[in-house]
């Protein structure tokens, strides 16, 4: 079984920010698969898909952002699943718009729920898809939190639809080859 974890922050108040886009390609992708999120047994959402015969659960962890490792380490305890058949699916504020990079492992680049999620698994060994939420315009230090906390404007909403179905073709990939192919193909 495969865990492909996206993160964001629960409530309407997040909806369409920047930091969401874990959820947002998590939400869309569960509907390419008519399946519907529940509450999971633990501090998540979660629903199950087939992909090529291979069970997936999709999973939005509820513990906003900066705690998402504690889901996650609940989650593949539950489940039993090894740090390798997990996915973690999050935005990236170094990368454009419309770009994403899928890595093993590496540093949490200060991305608080990658550090939180690293804290509570002992690791920076687990698969990831950074997607890029940057703009060609600087983001100051002290305007980082009011970018990645602002919603998608009109122009990126557009990007993001046209990208829709890379994101869904790494997902997919992620769960029918291995992490190499995947990198491959992707980055």
């Amino acid at each position: 079984m495969k865990l492909i974890f996206g993160l964001g922050n629960p409530g309407s108040k997040y909806e369409l920010t920047r930091h969401n886009i874990g959820f947002i390609i998590t939400d869309l992708f569960a509907g390419k698969y008519k399946a519907s999120f529940k509450a999971g047994k633990g501090d998540w959402y979660e629903t199950d898909i087939l992909i090529s015969n291979e069970e997936v659960k999709l999973i939005k962890p509820v513990t906003y952002m900066n705690n998402s490792g504690e889901a996650v380490k609940q989650a593949t305890e539950l489940f039993g699943t090894d740090a390798k058949d997990i996915l973690v699916v999050y935005d990236d504020l170094y990368l454009q718009l419309g770009t994403i990079r899928v890595r093993q492992s590496g540093s949490d680049a200060g991305h608080n729920g990658i550090k939180s999620i690293t804290y509570h698994l002992n690791s920076d060994e687990y698969p990831r898809v950074k997607v890029g939420i940057g703009t060609e315009q600087e983001v100051t230090k002290e305007g980082m939190i009011d970018f990645v906390l602002g919603r998608f404007s009109d122009k990126e909403i557009e990007t993001i639809k046209k990208m829709m179905p890379v994101y869904f073709d790494c997902l997919e990939n992620f769960c029918n080859n291995s992490l190499l192919n995947t990198m491959n193909a992707f980055n």
